[in-house]
């Protein structure tokens, strides 16, 4: 206790921003738990949706999507599908015309026509909004999978609820190496900071393959007016925009019917360009909100790595460094395990002591990653 007491200005600096970040992520693990699992309700008879799905060469893929798609519990004739397909070279169009020409399940093949933009992802999506008439977009990604409840439990939220926009949760499909538990637990970590900042009633993140919204609500903003020429995006600046216009109307579905899985990375390339495109949004932010947070986690991440850098150098005492570890650790084994339970991956709670090893390399990492403008998706350089 004495020498705590004299520890130098340096560590009780690093202490203080580690603490900091203890409490804050023990206020996440709180507002968790706040939010309420849906009761179960029978979703609107008349509300009809369309699911909007941008795929480019998804020919692994998109047969297992649409198979889920014509498996819901939601009645068809309150359901869409719009595949958009941006200049696939591969046979994902016969794949899906094969498809759409055997079920009940309406699907529709677009072709989008080449067109220089930054962000193809948010055209393909205006362009089938322009398309639909139903009540709500539901978007998804073609190499997602789903599960037979999922757009019924959507439905049923947005009655209960009135909210305008919906996020719901994304994890991986089964993981077989060490590296896809690393990643779902470093997903459910993005998963349920989102799902808390919107229970606090500051939206900050949500994932587009898993997110519906009032189709009015989309044209009353304007829809990606003012970020189309930002390669990713298409999901957070939407949810800025109607959050700013609809205060309090914004909902987190915390079902396990909704989840949408996705597969894990098995390409550090991949993973890259991801994680770097995704880093790249915090400089465009104009809610101040999500900017503050990517900020206060990369000041927290690189505050741990100097600790343990000056502890080596002997600048920094070896109590005080087990201090700092106790405060950014246990807080975040508590609010993950509880995210990844809820995600059904207990096996990949486990690994969260891993995770934490590598996770402050990672945010500086990427942080730092994001400041070079130039990305890659599907084979395209996007600026």
């Amino acid at each position: 206790m004495t020498q705590l007491l004299f520890m130098p200005a340096l560590e009780w600096t690093i202490l203080a921003v580690l603490g900091s970040y203890a409490a804050f992520t023990a206020g996440l693990f709180v507002f968790w738990t706040k939010i309420k699992k849906p009761a179960p309700s029978l979703p609107s008879a008349d509300l009809t949706i369309s699911v909007v799905i941008p795929v480019r060469n998804e020919a692994a893929n998109i047969g297992f999507l649409l198979a889920d798609l014509d498996a819901q519990t939601l009645p068809k004739s309150q359901y869409e599908v719009f595949i958009m397909d941006d200049g696939s070279t591969d046979t994902t169009a016969e794949i899906v015309s094969r498809f759409a020409s055997g079920t009940a399940t309406r699907i529709h093949l677009v072709p989008l026509t080449p067109a220089p933009t930054a962000s193809p992802k948010k055209r393909a999506i205006e362009t089938a909004i322009g398309m639909s008439e139903s009540d709500l977009i539901v978007t998804t990604d073609g190499d997602c999978r789903v599960e037979p409840g999922w757009l019924a439990a959507i439905a049923s939220a947005r009655k209960a609820s009135g909210a305008r926009l919906i996020s719901g949760p994304v994890t991986f499909t089964s993981e077989h190496l060490l590296t896809d538990h690393l990643q779902t637990v470093e997903f459910a970590s993005l998963v349920g900071s989102g799902a808390c900042s919107i229970q606090a009633g500051y939206p900050s993140m949500c994932n587009g393959a898993n997110l519906a919204y009032d189709r009015t609500v989309f044209m009353e903003v304007g829809g990606f007016d003012g970020v189309r020429h930002i390669a990713s995006g298409d999901d957070e600046f939407l949810m800025h925009k109607v959050a700013a216009r609809f205060p309090g109307q914004i909902h987190f579905l915390k079902s396990q019917d909704a989840i949408v899985k996705t597969a894990p990375h098995r390409s550090w390339k991949a993973f890259f360009r991801q994680r770097k495109r995704w880093a790249s949004k915090w400089k465009h932010y104009k809610s101040r909100t999500p900017l503050v947070l990517a900020l206060f986690i990369f000041t927290c991440n690189f505050s741990l790595l100097a600790g343990c850098a000056l502890s080596l150098a002997g600048l920094v005492s070896p109590s005080a460094l087990v201090w700092m570890l106790l405060l950014k650790c246990l807080p975040e084994w508590l609010f993950l395990g509880s995210v990844l339970i809820f995600l059904k991956k207990p096996a990949s709670a486990l690994l969260i002591p891993l995770t934490q090893v590598f996770y402050p390399l990672y945010v500086c990492f990427f942080g730092l990653a994001a400041q070079n403008p130039t990305y890659e998706w599907k084979g395209r350089k996007l600026v």
